[in-house]
């Protein structure tokens, strides 16, 4: 199997490595990085029974002296309560400034370990160990690290770059079909965002095949938007393709609805907007639908769009009077809309239409 490594020039700078077995690996490759500390690994409980042991020994062959910290799995856990349980864990073990946190698991530990990393005694290392496809491809690099409100997803956290991600693509294989579909729809994201090619692979349903290859692109792309705005405040915003009707859906939801697969109809909706506003291409739609479908995803939600749009206005992107969408103008190419916050329901309405 073909292994990548990929440089994200974004805080202190890092490598993105991608390939098989890095879970064995991870002490060395960590180490290299770091030095040897006190390592904290953060990990949620279904992914605990199936790699915690391996990555702790890998640790201890390295030379660290790890402890770890493990809650119950979803999304649901990605709140201050834990948050605050994994900080008291990190002060009970006696972390220090030099030590490090690793976040070992999907989207949700990644972020909430991030964010626990970057504001204990302010601030400590951490290493992202994705085990998803979407961790992989998206929330495991750029920095980005976060908690739930209950007004609304991500509104508590920092930025904090890694000091390194290890994304052992074996893991993948103890994916549910659901859970892979999830991460699937994040990289038919960059697709339509930069990348025919990528959304060609999904069109075809060639995914497994190369999937190594997949994620380098994908993390190549967003390392590029990253590099140009790490703090989110222009181009970095093109990922949220898909997002802003996808919090909500999350939201109404009460975070039943997996992030992927609302992102998924989020990108739908929006792109349907974009065709019957006449600024995105005819056929983009279509196009998208049909790629979705073959990689098991949803294009559309019962939700009523007035709900939509109540839950989007605590979207992050939103600044004052204005909201910041992104619009795909065809597979390939979006680009960022800034317009008032009540012209976002004509554009859901606009999407919801069948």
């Amino acid at each position: 199997m073909d292994e990548f490594s990929v440089n994200i020039n974004a805080g202190n700078g890092y490598a993105v490595h991608i390939g098989s077995n890095l879970t064995a690996e991870c002490g060395k490759i960590i180490s290299q990085v770091v030095g040897k500390c006190r390592a904290a690994v953060v990990t949620d409980s279904n992914v605990e029974k199936l790699y915690l042991q391996p990555v702790m020994k890998s640790l201890e062959d390295a030379g660290f002296d790890p402890i770890s910290f493990v809650f119950p799995a979803g999304e649901s856990s990605k709140n201050l309560h834990v948050l605050s349980e994994i900080l008291e864990s990190f002060a009970d073990n006696g972390l220090t400034r030099s030590d490090i946190a690793i976040a070992l698991g999907g989207g949700v530990t990644g972020d909430i370990t991030g964010f626990a990393a970057g504001v204990y005694m302010r601030g400590i290392k951490y290493v992202q160990i994705p085990t998803t496809l979407l961790a992989a491809v998206d929330s495991s690099v750029g920095g980005k690290t976060a908690v739930d409100l209950s007004s609304g997803k991500n509104l508590a956290g920092v930025f904090l770059q890694p000091s390194s991600v290890i994304c052992d693509i074996n893991t993948f294989s103890t994916l549910a079909p659901d859970i892979f579909a999830d991460g699937a729809a994040e990289a038919i994201k960059y697709g339509v965002l930069t990348s025919e090619r990528i959304f060609d692979v999904f069109e075809r349903g060639e995914v497994r095949e190369s999937i190594a290859q997949l994620v380098s692109e994908c993390v190549a792309i967003k390392g590029r938007l990253v590099e140009e705005d790490e703090h989110d405040n222009s181009v970095r915003r093109l990922l949220n393709l898909g997002h802003t009707i996808g919090h909500a859906i999350e939201n109404l939801s009460g975070y039943t609805f997996p992030h992927g697969h609302a992102v998924a109809v989020g990108m739908v909706m929006m792109s349907q907007a974009g065709e019957r506003m006449g600024f995105t291409e005819n056929g983009t739609t279509d196009r998208i639908e049909k790629c979705l479908i073959r990689n098991g995803l949803p294009t559309y939600t019962d939700y009523d769009p007035e709900d939509l749009y109540n839950a989007a206005l605590s979207d992050k992107k939103r600044s004052g009077d204005n909201i910041t969408i992104v619009v795909p103008k065809r597979i390939g190419q979006c680009e960022l809309m800034t317009i008032k916050v009540p012209e976002l329901f004509d554009i859901i309405s606009l999407g919801a239409q069948r």
